[in-house]
Parts: structure tokens; C-alpha cells; sequence
């Protein structure tokens, strides 16, 4: 597990939040943090769909800590779909 590192988008210093990787080492899930008091619109899951293009994780998580959206993104469609929950991380 990764908290709080730095990566370059389009030659641009960004930072993720968290990632969970997979025991082969490919990345699991990641996860944008944001405050109680904003609200989760599409610029957050922009946002984290970015960060994705370089980390190309299975699943993404955006919380504000009182609501959390789960979802997985479709690579060849070029979109995310939103799922109910994360699926259990198996090892």
C-alpha cells in the first residue's frame, strides 16, 4: 500500500491519495480522499480517472467520508462503471 505519492500527468506534478496493490504488484485499487465538506461531482472522478491513466488500477474509490462511490474502469471503452461495492481483495 501506497498513502500520498507523486506522480507526473502530462508533464504535471499530481498526487494520489492511496493505492493497494495486488501481490503480483499490479495496483488493485486507488482511492481520492477529499474533505467532509465538498461535495463529489464529476471533476473528482475526473480527477482520479487521470491518475488511472498512468496507474491503470482495477478498481477506484472516491469518499469524502461520508459518501463513498465505488468503481471499475472499461479500458477499451474508455469509461468507468459504478459498482455497489469493491470486490474482496484476494491475494
Amino acid at each position: 500500500m501506497n498513502v500520498e505519492k507523486e506522480l507526473i500527468f502530462n508533464g504535471l506534478k499530481k498526487r494520489y491519495d492511496v493505492v493497494i496493490f495486488n501481490s503480483d504488484g499490479s495496483i488493485f485499487l486507488v482511492v481520492e480522499c477529499k474533505r467532509s465538506t465538498i461535495t463529489i461531482n464529476q471533476k473528482t472522478f475526473d480527477q482520479i480517472a487521470q491518475y488511472n491513466m498512468i496507474l491503470e488500477a482495477e478498481y477506484l474509490m472516491v469518499t469524502n467520508g461520508l459518501n463513498h462511490y465505488y468503481c471499475t474502469m472499461d479500458y477499451e471503452a474508455k469509461r468507468y462503471d459504478f459498482l455497489r461495492e469493491i470486490p474482496d481483495y484476494k491475494r
